[in-house]
């Protein structure tokens, strides 16, 4: 279990879907919101990481539909990163070994001490995205 809950919004689907109706490209405002505040993530997680190339810091992004934002980490370019941020067992018969931290080193924490940035930031954007619609939220 992770040392964070999600944050969910309620309500933010029936808002997409109000948004929708109004103009086609508000909603597309909504991933853009998002990405925003992940970007605290993101840049926290980053500066975290140790770095020999950079490529696992730069391997730190965050994807995002209308309605959810991950952060992935790691890929072709860096595999090793998920290894690097939980840890455990790699390479020939599974002898480097890297203690185990379930709840991960760089972008759990990362959201963690920036959950209430994140959810200011994607507050001020919801709101900004109402009043361009002429609407107005509590």
């Amino acid at each position: 279990m992770p040392i964070v809950e999600p944050i969910e919004i309620e309500g933010l689907r029936q808002f997409m879907r109000n948004l929708r109706d109004l103009d086609q490209a508000l909603p597309k405002a909504l991933r853009l919101a998002g990405n925003e505040a992940a970007g605290y993530v993101v840049d926290d997680a980053r500066s975290r990481m140790p770095r020999r190339s950079g490529r696992g810091a730069k391997s730190v992004k965050a994807k995002s539909t209308r309605t959810a934002v991950r952060i992935t980490e790691g890929g072709k370019a860096a595999p090793y990163v998920p290894w690097l941020d939980y840890g455990g067992r790699v390479g020939p018969n599974k002898s480097v070994v890297r203690k185990f931290e379930p709840d991960g080193r760089y972008v759990y924490p990362a959201f963690g001490d920036n959950r209430e940035r994140i959810d200011e930031s994607y507050r001020n954007a919801l709101r900004t995205i109402a009043r361009s619609a002429g609407l107005e939220m509590t």
